[in-house]
């Protein structure tokens, strides 16, 4: 298992992917190979400050960074020694196994689409937000801004993506699926919501628990709260903004406190064939260590494989 890290992405890069890698690497699996791509000389004089010596680790030079104002497509295709491009190349031809990175999020996407491209069958990969429920467990909520306008097949296939990764990687057997809308009733909602409600109920590869509201997300009513991203995206700004409260005011709960979604590293790109984390911007080290573990579980679950049976016999 070889995962590989984009060590130039993230507003504190390339220190916090260096001190995440220090995190990992004292409490994991020393058998797992790490491919550290970014600026070989500073890497490597952080990996020697911080006391990092292993022989699973392997430096990969690049010589460009793409910024996060830059244009996706043409930040890839002009900045070829960047280390996502150069990531996604290594990915592309199985020299690694996953990649991570908290770097341009757009970048990542276009890298993923074109480099490793979608599972047959998947009309649109997505990615999700982790919404930390009251009952101490998690949600996921997909889309959740890559995804702005959608169609009606897009969210069942968000449903049967989300289902799949909450099952296999956060351990929920039968995960409940809710359509977000603004009433609980079938029939509510705009178009979209109206004419995914059935499709969404008469699918038998998830467990359709119906419509859900928005004083729902944080509750149990469901695992996997499905919209297109323009409202998954206002959802996750507005939940990422109560944690940013919450500090200000210098409120300590241990509810609020899992509103800190460095706690969980990034999210995945689910609909992609091989493992992609995004991680945010300001990641610090516990972040780049939990992206970390968290492909090293979508590794360990074969969980790109099982996406692959289940599209390959709906298709």
């Amino acid at each position: 298992m070889n995962i590989g890290i984009d060590m130039m992405g993230g507003d504190f890069a390339p220190l916090e992917a260096v001190k995440g890698i220090a995190l990992f690497l004292a409490d994991s699996n020393p058998a797992i190979q790490l491919t550290l791509i970014g600026d070989e000389s500073k890497v490597k004089d952080l990996l020697q400050s911080h006391h990092i010596t292993s022989d699973n680790i392997t430096v990969i030079h690049a010589d460009q960074v793409i910024e996060m104002h830059e244009h996706p497509t043409k930040a890839l295709k002009e900045k070829q020694q960047s280390s996502i491009a150069i990531g996604f190349h290594l990915l592309a031809s199985d020299k690694i196994d996953a990649f991570i990175s908290a770097g341009n999020t757009g970048a990542m996407m276009v890298g993923a689409l074109f480099s490793i491209k979608a599972i047959e069958g998947v009309l649109r990969p997505t990615i999700g937000a982790y919404m930390p429920r009251e009952n101490g467990k998690l949600g996921l909520l997909l889309d959740a801004g890559i995804n702005a306008d959608c169609k009606p097949e897009n969210l069942v296939q968000f449903a049967i993506l989300g289902s799949l990764f909450a099952e296999h990687i956060l351990g929920i057997d039968t995960p409940k699926v809710g359509l977000v809308n603004i009433g609980e009733e079938e029939g509510k909602g705009n178009i979209l919501a109206q004419a995914t409600f059935p499709l969404l109920k008469e699918n038998t590869q998830i467990n359709f628990v119906g419509n859900i509201e928005g004083r729902d997300i944080l509750l149990d009513k469901a695992d996997i709260m499905v919209c297109e991203g323009f409202t998954g995206n206002v959802l996750l700004k507005m939940a990422e903004s109560v944690y940013d409260i919450i500090q200000r005011r210098g409120i300590h709960d241990e509810h609020f406190e899992r509103f800190n979604f460095e706690m969980y590293g990034g999210v995945p790109v689910l609909g992609v064939n091989k493992p992609v984390i995004i991680g945010h911007g300001v990641s610090h080290a516990i972040a780049f260590k939990n992206m970390i573990i968290t492909a090293q579980r979508m590794l360990e679950k074969e969980l790109m494989q099982k996406m692959k049976a289940v599209f390959n016999t709906t298709t």
